[in-house]
């Protein structure tokens, strides 16, 4: 039977749903291109003027304008890219004449997306048990104490926060460096040791949220009679929270994770700004303030890449967690 299932592979329902995915995912994509590279064209400055500096003929100006190939349409420029960047050919910086593939990809992009894993892993680690623990202590001043952490890791923007931190321990106390990046890959322990305080910065707020995700989530799961009957067997107690419980709060755990990684994403910019951490964040930024469209583009796709392949993997985290979706064929 497995060999007759496995000749006649997937169905007709199967790869329609993957075709539509691919589908789906192409257009949103071609419309944040179309939209972002309108907009980019919209924007005041010109790229032409910031390359030649402050003193350039008419002549100098009109050719570099020409070979950037400003002086055709609109429509005709996003054709041109669009073509170019399907084929992996992203151009080359104006000011640094660098690849913009390799800058964005090989370079910025490691870079967020390991500030953005560190920090996924510290509110992780310590929102889930702080939810957990006001849960079980409900109404006690460990309750109180984790509901202040949570609204103060909210209430801080990661941009003020990260200026303290910088205050606190990188000036005053000089345990962790004020800027800078090591690759964890070259030096896991510089690297860590760099990132600490960005990871932090970026992963307070996710913190508060995780930690009040999980209280009100385990809150309604120990009230159900499974949880009572689970503990009338005998179960050890932290049996009965750690997998009986959390096995149900996973699921709008991961919703919640899944619909703000996108936010620790546009966090990661201002993260990497303050630390000068050279990221998709520091790159986009200095491109804007440069007028280099094309690197400002290319973050832009990978950033919608990004939300694209988050999406996916949250989807697919539902169907490892609850197995009546499998039986459905999600």
């Amino acid at each position: 039977m497995l060999a007759a299932t496995w000749a006649r592979g997937p169905g007709p329902a199967v790869i329609g749903r993957a075709l539509g995915a691919i589908a789906q995912t192409l257009l949103v994509l071609l419309v944040v291109s179309v939209v972002s590279f309108g907009f980019l064209k919209l924007t005041p400055g010109d790229p032409v003027a910031v390359v030649l500096g402050s003193d350039f003929s008419k002549e100098s100006y009109d050719k570099l304008h020409s070979e950037l190939g400003l002086d055709q349409p609109i429509a005709v420029q996003y054709g041109r890219w669009l073509v170019r960047f399907v084929q992996g050919d992203w151009g080359q910086s104006y000011i640094s004449r660098q690849d913009i593939f390799e800058q964005a990809v090989q370079q910025a992009l490691p870079v967020t997306l390991v500030l953005a894993g560190l920090s996924l892993a510290i509110a992780l680690l310590v929102g889930i048990p702080l939810g957990v623990l006001a849960a079980l202590r409900r109404n006690s001043w460990i309750d109180l104490t984790a509901s202040a952490i949570a609204i103060g890791g909210n209430a801080f923007p990661s941009y003020f926060l990260g200026v303290v931190l910088i205050w606190i321990f990188g000036v005053t106390l000089g345990w962790f460096p004020t800027m800078g990046y090591v690759a964890p890959w070259d030096n896991l322990a510089g690297g860590l040791w760099h990132l600490a305080l960005p990871s932090v910065t970026l992963g307070a707020w996710y913190v508060g949220l995780i930690a009040t995700i999980t209280r009100s989530s385990l809150l309604e799961v120990l009230a159900q009679p499974y949880m009572a009957a689970a503990r009338a067997r005998g179960e050890p107690a932290w049996r009965v929270v750690w997998v009986h419980g959390m096995r149900n709060v996973l699921m709008p755990l991961v919703t919640v994770i899944g619909l703000q990684l996108g936010g620790m994403l546009r966090g990661a910019v201002m993260t990497e700004v303050v630390f000068t951490l050279p990221g998709l964040g520091m790159m986009i930024t200095n491109a804007v303030q440069t007028r280099e469209y094309p690197v400002v583009q290319a973050g832009i796709m990978i950033t919608a890449l990004l939300f694209v392949a988050v999406n996916f993997i949250v989807d697919r985290t539902y169907v490892l967690l609850d197995p009546r979706l499998r039986k459905h064929g999600r």
